[in-house]
């Protein structure tokens, strides 16, 4: 059976949320051609030549790619471990499945918090069984403790949810990816929504590492320039239990709105708030906060309080969700589960691109595979659809459930929404609108 019957066969059901990825790039079509056979160059061959692309060599594949995950199972952001993981594993399953040549093989390991050193254990124990790529951390602060040892390994670090600006322009020998938008963005739709709802003043309460002080930032520019004053910004390390003094000295400049830049101390922070006196429905969570509360704060605590999430809606996706939850029946929250899936259907496609599971041979073709190569590229939306064209020695340019992902070259997605959410009076919430 040939590579594109293989495909049509074993072609994914997902076609809900095919029209969503679609959005935005028109795709070029490109005349295929075989090995052995002598044809006029193709657009393909032709942006390759030029620079502007890399070469795909045409013929099937026989390709075992290990990966990776430093997610977190435990510590401050164990509630996001779950969805993540299991967009990773449906990601592997449907790479399987299509049997297409490439076969991945995942080893999954926890990243914990920076209070412990979970994550360079972890990390130790991948490298040591060669893995190609490590998706992983959550936690931007997670992924600067562990990022220098996997640059100098030569495996590509792939993370599904950093969104510290630090990594735009770090030494990582071109290694390091994310499907996750740099908090630049995520800063100004928070600090616009505060403003945009009426409130002139702004305390926080801020996780003093790299994601929280990079977040608190832009959305205190954005804040400021939409004309409102940032009254007070309290700090706190992780690992902190105690939130009285943060608590005091933000409660005391009598802010209109409290912006939460935390992970799962919010658990504690928004009752001892509400406690206090403040309105819960004046409060702003973030993404490394943004829970369902429903077994941990009384009905109506945070009725009317909203937050912010990177992201498609991803529960619009059918066909997707449905998948993750024949992974995991027990999700409840789809966080970064797009963004994780996505990560490992680059990876293969890269792999599959360059016809090698050497992390710097994968790293060389992610920003074509996402289509950040201009012009260069036939839109897919399957792994299966992609290694069938890249069989034929085609360009591709993928999108996925976490929309258009397309790569600059310092591996920043260049398109990314985010969505705007409102706790309800049981704690769950719901999305509401995109910034």
């Amino acid at each position: 059976m040939s590579v594109i019957a293989k495909a049509s066969a074993k072609r994914s059901a997902r076609a809900a949320w095919t029209g969503i990825a679609l959005a935005g790039v028109s795709a070029l079509l490109l005349t295929a051609c075989s090995s052995g056979e002598t044809t006029e160059p193709t657009e393909s061959d032709e942006a390759a030549a030029s620079g502007d692309a890399n070469p795909i060599e045409p013929g099937e594949r026989d390709l075992t790619l290990k990966i990776g995950t430093i997610l977190p199972q435990s510590g401050a952001l164990a509630f996001l471990g779950p969805p993540e993981e299991a967009g990773v594993a449906l990601a592997a399953q449907e790479i399987n499945d299509a049997d297409l040549g490439i076969t991945v093989d995942v080893v999954y390991r926890d990243s914990g918090d920076t209070t412990t050193d979970t994550a360079t254990v972890s990390v130790t124990d991948l490298l040591s069984q060669d893995v190609s790529g490590i998706v992983g951390a959550a936690s931007s602060g997670v992924s600067k403790t562990v990022i220098d040892q996997i640059v100098a390994a030569g495996v590509v670090q792939f993370s599904p949810a950093n969104t510290s600006a630090d990594f735009t322009d770090y030494d990582d020998d071109n290694l390091y990816w994310r499907t996750a938008p740099s908090d630049t963005l995520q800063g100004e739709v928070l600090g616009n929504l505060i403003a945009s709802d009426g409130n002139a003043t702004l305390g926080m309460i801020v996780l003093n590492d790299p994601y929280g002080t990079g977040l608190a930032e832009f959305t205190k520019t954005a804040f400021e320039a939409a004309g409102g004053e940032v009254v007070a910004e309290e700090l706190f390390n992780e690992g902190d239990s105690n939130f009285d003094s943060q608590i005091a000295g933000v409660t005391a400049a009598n802010p209109d709105a409290i912006a939460l830049i935390t992970f799962d101390q919010a658990k504690i922070v928004t009752p001892a708030l509400v406690g206090e006196g403040f309105p819960g429905d004046k409060l702003y969570f973030v993404d490394g906060n943004l829970a369902d509360y429903s077994a941990d704060f009384a009905p109506g605590l945070v009725e009317g309080a909203k937050g912010t999430l990177p992201g498609l809606d991803v529960s619009t996706l059918g066909d997707f969700t449905d998948q993750l939850l024949e992974i995991d029946d027990s999700l409840t929250d789809y966080s970064y589960a797009a963004e994780s899936y996505d990560a490992v259907i680059l990876l293969a496609l890269a792999a599959y691109a360059a016809n090698s599971t050497d992390g710097a041979d994968i790293a060389e073709y992610l920003q074509q595979v996402s289509g950040g190569i201009a012009d260069v590229g036939e839109k897919v939306t399957t792994f299966a659809d992609g290694a069938a064209l890249l069989a034929e020695g085609e360009q591709i340019d993928y999108d996925g459930p976490s929309g258009p992902v397309t790569f600059d070259e310092n591996g920043d997605p260049t398109e990314a929404t985010i969505g705007i959410f409102q706790y309800n009076a049981d704690g769950t919430y719901e999305r509401i609108g995109d910034g």
